[in-house]
């Protein structure tokens, strides 16, 4: 099978795809903040979240249901903040899957990725990587609403946790990011072979 990508070009593919996993997970899984209420673990995402409350009719009470999902609609997540960063993050990952996925390619077509193609492809993990980035540092900001400070001992606010803490999907998100910004971008720059010249 020919591929258009150099040795380099097969590590660049193979960590494009990684970060773009790692990001790409980490934004759908709703453990971006980890807290509690009513003695339950609760946890966030931007546009999901585990375990909520409800009024229980019969008893009069108000109970939590142990379950993950998302919001009912785009208004109903909690802060404007957060509303952004869903979409500025979900915009990053895919751009970085589309990378990742015309890099695996790459390694089954012949002249699909030129030194040129390359270059553009790292440009857009670069932008990819720093939507993701952008998004990741607005989700602080959305710390200060209602919802979140019920699940947070009523102490939190805009970059601070209260009770709370960042959970591991946060952390998956900015590095698979970070990576795709710092290493992917500058390892595209030398994935493509460089292409034949043929005369007319």
């Amino acid at each position: 099978m020919a591929s258009s990508l150099t040795c380099t070009g097969v590590i660049w593919t193979l960590l494009s795809f990684l970060c773009a996993v790692a990001s790409c997970v980490g934004f759908f899984m709703p453990y971006w903040l980890l807290g509690s209420q009513l003695d339950k673990p609760v946890s966030f995402g931007t546009f999901r979240r585990c375990s909520y409350p409800v009024l229980d009719e019969s008893r009069q009470t108000t109970v939590m249901v142990e379950q993950c999902g998302r919001y009912a609609s785009f208004q109903a997540i909690p802060s404007p903040e957060w509303r952004i960063c869903t979409v500025v993050t979900g915009i990053g990952c895919g751009l970085l899957l589309l990378v990742a996925l015309t890099a695996i390619m790459g390694c089954c077509v012949s002249e699909l990725i030129s030194r040129t193609v390359g270059r553009v492809a790292g440009g857009i993990q670069f932008l990819g990587g720093l939507l993701i980035g952008a998004g990741c540092a607005l989700y602080p900001l959305g710390w200060d609403s209602e919802e979140i400070r019920q699940s947070c001992g009523n102490l939190s606010d805009q970059f601070e946790l209260g009770t709370c803490r960042l959970g591991w999907a946060y952390y998956c998100t900015g590095g698979g990011a970070a990576a795709a910004m710092l290493i992917c971008t500058w390892l595209s720059c030398f994935s493509g072979k460089k292409q034949k010249q043929y005369p007319y």
